[in-house]
């Protein structure tokens, strides 16, 4: 819609809300604050275009921006509202004179019981390294009063992990609408594993949004998410909801991934079990290093139906066989992997010493192989002291098998 519309009907400017859930409570924690704009015939249409439109001059944004602001927390306080409160903000509007007149406009709510703790200032989208340290400035300042702040729109943005990094928010949100995306799904996922470790790392809080379907709440659940905001769940009306309003619904579908889970966890546990049990009577007391390929080949037909490629390396992860490769039904011994080192992979040292002290298996988690680019999990096991032996599943046996996926 024109602006001059919207700048001519200012008042017709007015906030709508959007439930965010707890996975701890199955509550609501907050709303969202998304601006609306009531048509003449009674429609009622986004302000987000209005918003993000470049043409439209700062003055204007930051004038919606505050009638908008200003009747949600009205009613926030009217309602004596104790929950979080999220407020978007675009970096440039942020900029323009420091942050310090989204700050006044708080402050004046809080003699009428608007608790700054309760607010989450929510960036929208990132920018420059310059701006990001501007950013970060005013972020700090608005911490001391206990607000905190939340970095969205990311989801998409693997390359944005370090300033996100830097700028240190509290909750970071991430969008799941990608997921429904048929193409590089598995590389959005690998971004979005990326994010759920860093916000770990950082101490912030997995707020997972435009939530659709169970699958995407489902992924959310396994990958660190402890809020959810999305039409499956919620979608923005102009008035609050009871704070119990999804947790029939949440609970039911917790339920049902944790047996998912469980399923999935007894499948790993008894294949890995399976291997230990099927290569345990091959290991040999003692072996030498130049018998090491001929070993491999005595045991590859016993685990031809599941791997497709073993080898053997030291405890420092130095390799000490060829590459035993499986091309159709014949194995073949690559000497040139002789000498390589496998230590800067993650894990790589922690499991070598856990098998050590335990005696016991590993099987890895899911992950690309370098070579194949195909999904693989690698079985790994102690041989004799200071020799390890490992076996990369097959795709196709992890895909025959889907609980192993």
């Amino acid at each position: 819609m024109d602006p001059l519309d919207v700048m001519a009907n200012i008042e017709r400017a007015t906030p709508y809300y959007q439930a965010i859930f707890s996975a701890d409570a199955q509550e609501v924690i907050g709303y969202e604050v998304l601006g609306r704009f009531q048509m003449e015939n009674g429609d009622v249409i986004s302000l987000g275009p209005f918003f993000r439109d470049k043409t439209v001059p700062s003055e204007y944004l930051l004038e919606v921006d505050k009638i908008i602001i200003q009747k949600a927390l009205n009613y926030f306080t009217e309602q004596n509202c104790m929950l979080k409160v999220f407020i978007n903000q675009s970096a440039d509007l942020l900029l323009e004179d420091q942050g310090e007149s989204l700050l006044e406009l708080l402050l004046t709510y809080v003699p009428k019981g608007l608790r700054l703790d309760n607010i989450v200032i929510e960036l929208d989208g990132l920018s420059s390294k310059e701006e990001n340290e501007h950013l970060h400035h005013i972020f700090s300042y608005y911490k001391t009063y206990g607000i905190q702040i939340s970095v969205a729109n990311i989801g998409d943005a693997g390359g944005n992990m370090d300033k996100i990094g830097r700028l240190s928010p509290n909750i970071i949100k991430v969008n799941l609408e990608i997921l429904r995306q048929s193409y590089e799904v598995a590389a959005h996922q690998d971004i979005l594993h990326s994010l759920a470790v860093l916000s770990r790392k950082i101490g912030a809080t997995l707020l997972y949004e435009r939530m659709e379907a169970s699958f995407q709440l489902q992924y959310a659940w396994r990958n660190g998410g402890r809020y959810y905001q999305g039409y499956y769940l919620h979608k923005p009306s102009p008035v609050f909801i009871e704070n119990d309003f999804a947790k029939k619904v949440l609970k039911e579908k917790f339920q049902q991934f944790i047996r998912y889970e469980k399923r999935k966890l007894q499948a790993l546990h008894q294949f890995t079990a399976r291997l230990q049990n099927l290569i345990q009577p091959l290991l040999p007391k003692k072996i030498e290093m130049e018998e090491l390929d001929e070993w491999l080949l005595s045991i590859a037909e016993k685990i031809s139906e599941i791997s497709f490629r073993m080898y053997v390396c030291d405890e420092n992860g130095f390799q000490l066989s060829s590459n035993m490769v499986k091309d159709e039904d014949c194995w073949t011994a690559i000497e040139s992997s002789i000498g390589k080192n496998w230590s800067w992979r993650p894990y790589f040292l922690e499991h070598v010493m856990k098998m050590s002290m335990e005696r016991k298996g590993i099987l890895s988690d899911i992950y690309s192989d370098i070579d194949t680019g195909e999904t693989v999990r690698t079985y790994s096991c102690l041989i004799t002291e200071g020799k390890f032996l490992y076996i990369d599943i097959a795709y196709n046996y992890l895909y025959e098998n889907q609980d192993l996926l």
